[in-house]
């Protein structure tokens, strides 16, 4: 973020949660409970490391949690409509050419079995199967920012087979089981249909290989999404011929194939692995959608690497003549997703959900998402304004840079290396 003054800062924060309060307010029927809604921001907003109902209620300034558990609870209102509205009011400000979609998931450890979805299960997050929830969400990535715009909750099949759980947790009757593909479909499908301003969506493996991928290659979408090192690939249509698992083709390339790039800044600087691209097919995007035109290209971008050689496969649907450079940034914005939960989870209290129900999974986490959306929108705003002292120093400078070209004009064989330092 560039140099703020702090006035500057302060007045950003105050306007932008004050008009985020203001627009809360039309998804309730009663007042109170958008005030409570608008307590719990605060709450989740504020420096408390815990954003459990007691705490948020003590920032409050309740005598206790019953009005926080209110809003998740037992108010009427729309956790979906607060979804639409948080994709709405992010993309105002975030939107941008060649954004990517990012799915991914991420666990909520639990304990008990009466929090809605709760099971025995693989999570990334914990690196191992652990007792706990699995939320599947998309992020919008640009390079103004990155914010939750969907999420949905996994129930594994032990909870949509059994009436007395999902009745116990107000799961709608009309949901059915689903796999995470799926949901991810359907939250492509509701981007789609919002009209979301994408070119590109990345997700994981358990995302990849399958039905998404013709979903967006009939959307006009273009994708890196994970493969698995067993997944079949094969050229035709002039490529040069190829054929074998993602892991045998790998094995095949010859060493000049390889490129040094960066998927991205991370902590500790450029995130460097070698890479490799493979076109199989250049396509027609009329094959899968009349109203599309251009030529696309279907391949298989792979990810070494450099301490242990470690492989990562990519089936890619790109426009033909895409430069591999641009396939490795698209892959690299699945980082922004993790880094995304890790921020919510740490700093907003995005896994510090106390409800057990399926409403009100899907409101804490909406409210979070809202919360996150605006530290983006913040940050992408704070970035266009320049500070007193930064224009001043600029000014600086500039006066600095105009002196030398008066002095070199007028001592046109003056060395360069006699030049003065600029001001500091």
């Amino acid at each position: 973020m560039t140099g703020v003054a702090i006035e500057q800062m302060l007045e950003l924060w105050c306007v932008e949660l004050r008009q985020v309060k203001a627009d809360l307010q039309s998804l309730f029927a009663h007042p109170s409970v958008a005030t409570s809604a608008a307590a719990f921001l605060d709450g989740v907003l504020g420096p408390e490391r815990r954003k459990t109902g007691w705490m948020r209620a003590e920032a409050a300034g309740d005598p206790g949690p019953w009005r926080q558990q209110a809003v998740l609870g037992r108010s009427h209102w729309d956790a979906d409509a607060l979804r639409d509205m948080v994709r709405d009011y992010a993309l105002e400000t975030l939107a941008s050419p060649g954004a990517v979609l990012v799915i991914d998931e991420t666990g909520f450890l639990k304990q008990g079995q009466n929090s809605c979805g709760v099971g025995r299960q693989y999570t990334g997050s914990a690196g191992k199967i652990a007792s706990c929830q699995i939320g599947v969400f998309a992020a919008y990535v640009s390079d103004k920012g990155c914010a939750f715009i969907d999420r949905q909750l996994y129930l594994p099949k032990d909870w949509t087979n059994k009436p007395e759980r999902r009745t116990a947790a107000q799961v709608p009757d009309s949901l059915r089981f689903v796999t995470k593909p799926e949901i991810a479909a359907e939250m492509i499908a509701r981007a789609l249909a919002a009209g979301v301003p994408f070119d590109w969506v990345a997700a994981d493996t358990i995302y990849g290989v399958g039905a998404i991928e013709m979903q967006l290659r009939r959307a006009g979408k273009g994708y890196v999404l994970g493969a698995h090192a067993t997944d079949q690939f094969y050229s035709w249509i002039d490529k040069p011929e190829v054929a074998g698992t993602a892991e045998q083709i790998t094995k095949a390339l010859p060493s000049e194939t390889w490129r040094r790039l960066s998927a991205g800044d991370g902590t500790k600087g450029a995130r460097l692995y070698d890479w490799a691209y493979v076109e199989l097919a250049d396509l027609e995007a009329e094959e899968y959608n009349q109203d599309l035109t251009g030529l696309w290209t279907r391949g298989l971008l792979i990810r070494r690497t450099l301490a242990d050689e470690d492989l990562a496969f990519f089936s890619t649907w790109c426009p033909a003549g895409t430069p591999i450079d641009t396939l490795v940034r698209v892959e690299g914005q699945r980082w922004a997703i993790e880094d995304a939960f890790e921020t919510a989870k740490t700093e907003l209290g995005l896994t510090h959900n106390e409800t057990r129900s399926w409403h009100g999974w899907h409101r804490h986490v909406s409210l979070v998402m809202l919360a996150f959306a605006m530290m983006a929108v913040v940050r992408e705003r704070a970035n266009t304004l320049t500070s007193p002292q930064k224009r001043s120093d600029e000014a600086k400078l500039q006066r600095w840079c105009d002196g030398l070209s008066r002095k070199s004009a007028a001592w046109p064989h003056a060395s360069s290396n006699t030049a003065s330092s600029p001001p500091s």
